[in-house]
């Protein structure tokens, strides 16, 4: 178990001690993926869903999943968030009518410890709001993949999806 950051030495779960850690600015990118039919499509941009602006709550709810990671995610420090921001791309597919929304989620800090945790939960949190608020119209819609796209700041350095 020496190996594992996240275990003590009786091999039961412990939070890593981040106090000697130095501060630095970190940032994190991830994405998730929402895939669906063109009449979840159309209903998302026309804005004809009966529970409001998708892509609207699905921002907000974005947001707070990143503030409420360290409630979700047993080992995560709560930290202070500086910023927290995602974005939306429509992408059409080429089968069947089908249609993809690229969420992604970009989130800052200055602390001891990264935000990859809470970019990825920022991504999925607006990802599983999508389907919540068009699940009426199509529960065939698909999410993910969820994936962290890049990382700066800390330690362990810069990581960019594709190029480490």
């Amino acid at each position: 178990m020496a190996d594992f950051s996240h275990f003590n030495e009786h091999g039961r779960a412990k939070m890593v001690d981040i106090s000697e850690k130095n501060e630095s600015e970190r940032k994190a990118i991830a994405r998730s993926s929402v895939n669906m039919n063109k009449m979840v499509y159309e209903n998302i941009v026309e804005q004809k869903n009966k529970k409001g602006d998708v892509l609207g709550v699905a921002q907000i709810a974005g947001i707070m999943g990143a503030k409420q990671t360290s409630s979700l995610i047993p080992m995560c420090h709560p930290i202070p968030i500086s910023s927290v921001d995602l974005s939306f791309t429509w992408v059409e597919l080429d089968a069947y009518d089908m249609y993809q929304l690229v969420i992604q989620a970009e989130v800052k800090t200055v602390g001891p410890t990264g935000v990859e945790m809470e970019a990825l939960t920022a991504a999925a949190t607006a990802a599983l709001t999508v389907y919540d608020m068009c699940k009426a119209i199509d529960k065939g819609m698909t999410i993910g993949p969820t994936f962290l796209q890049e990382k700066s700041g800390g330690k362990s350095g810069d990581y960019h999806r594709g190029t480490n």
